[in-house]
C-alpha cells in the first residue's frame, strides 16, 4: 500500500513538473550582428596563457530552470550532479546512451527519466548540453 501511494505521488509530481516545464522558453539564437561583434572582439583580444574550457552556459541554465527540480532532490532516482558513485555507472555506458535516455526517457532499476526531462519545448542540443553539464559536474 505504501509503495502504491509513493508511486502515485511520484506520478503526480512528474505531471506537475511536466506542466511547469512547458512554461520554459528555449534559448533564442544570437543575431548575425552579435556573432560578428564577438568575432571582432575575439580577434582583437590578447592571447591567453593557457587554453580554458568554455563554460557550458546553456546546460547550466537548462539544469537550473528544469532539471534541478528532480536531480537536486534525487526525485525518482535522478542522480545529483557531483555524486560520482551514482553517476559513475551511468557515465560508463557512454554519452550516446545518456543522450538517448535524456531525449527519449528511460525506466530502470534505479528510477525514471521522463523524455526531455518533461520539457518538450527543449531542443536536442539543449538537452545534450544539459547532460554534458551534469556529467562534467560528476566526473
Amino acid at each position: 500500500m505504501k509503495s502504491t501511494t509513493l508511486l502515485f505521488k511520484l506520478i503526480g509530481l512528474a505531471g506537475l513538473l511536466s506542466i511547469s516545464a512547458c512554461n520554459n522558453k528555449a534559448a533564442e539564437p544570437a543575431s548575425a550582428g552579435s556573432a560578428s561583434t564577438v568575432a571582432v572582439a575575439a580577434a582583437s583580444a590578447p592571447a591567453a596563457a593557457a587554453p580554458v574550457a568554455a563554460e557550458n552556459t546553456v546546460g547550466k541554465k537548462v539544469y537550473g530552470q528544469t532539471c534541478s527540480m528532480c536531480h537536486a532532490a534525487n526525485v525518482a532516482g535522478a542522480p545529483k550532479p557531483g555524486d560520482k558513485a551514482d553517476w559513475g555507472p551511468r557515465i560508463a555506458q557512454g554519452m550516446d546512451v545518456l543522450y538517448k535516455h535524456a531525449l527519449e526517457g528511460f525506466t530502470g532499476a534505479k528510477g525514471q527519466m521522463p523524455a526531455r526531462g518533461g520539457a518538450p519545448n527543449l531542443s536536442d542540443d539543449e538537452i545534450k548540453a544539459t547532460v554534458d553539464f551534469m556529467v562534467d559536474q560528476s566526473r
